[in-house]
């Protein structure tokens, strides 16, 4: 009888995708409320969805979504070391600076703060993937220069970047939420693609 019920539960466990079992290394997605699910249900979110494609595909990572609604790059930089300490991830999706852009706080800080938090991950033997944003035209130049900025960073300090987490749905208001900055649930598997496009060579 015992070693029938030892059967059953190695079989069980083998059966079991990826993000049921305990995954041995740890993603970490850290945004704001684009990537917090914002007036979506958690488990329609894009990090959620992340780890539903990631145990389909039998990778052996859990993810962890340490996003924030409301979250600038300097809140980001204050609390990242603490985050970095309790969940020792494998790899680091830094997501954001959305929040400095629609305030109009100055880039040279936010440039600062993004590299400084790519360095904390790196410290911590982490990989990172950056995620980048635009903001509406009516910004003017300092659109331009927001939108740069993300590039220049990950150039800076040579890791992968994703250019625009609402590529393919920006333009697009039925895939947004009432405020016209928060995108449904119909776009969350969008927003996944984009950043899979950058996080897959990752995993590798």
């Amino acid at each position: 009888m015992r070693s029938t019920l030892r059967f059953l539960l190695v079989l069980l466990v083998t059966l079991l995708p990826a993000t049921y079992a305990h995954a041995s290394k740890t993603i970490l997605v850290f945004g704001d409320s684009l990537s917090a699910g914002y007036g979506i249900r958690q488990d329609a979110a894009w990090p959620a969805l992340l780890q539903q494609r990631l145990g389909d595909k039998r990778l052996d990572y859990s993810v962890v979504n340490a996003s924030i609604s409301g979250e600038t790059s300097s809140g980001g930089l204050t609390r990242i070391k603490g985050t970095l300490t309790r969940q020792k991830p494998s790899i680091v999706i830094i997501a954001l600076g959305a929040n400095d852009g629609l305030r109009g706080l100055p880039l040279d800080n936010t440039r600062s703060n993004l590299s400084a938090m790519i360095r904390a991950a790196r410290a911590a033997k982490a990989k990172v993937l950056v995620v980048g944003m635009r903001l509406p035209p009516n910004y003017g130049s300092y659109a331009e220069e927001f939108q740069k900025s993300f590039a220049e960073v990950a150039r800076q300090e040579n890791v992968p970047l994703v250019p625009f987490l609402l590529e393919g749905i920006a333009d697009q208001p039925q895939l947004f939420q009432a405020d016209t900055i928060h995108p449904t649930a119909e776009a969350q598997p969008a927003l996944l693609n984009n950043v899979w496009n950058g996080l897959a060579p990752l995993l590798k």
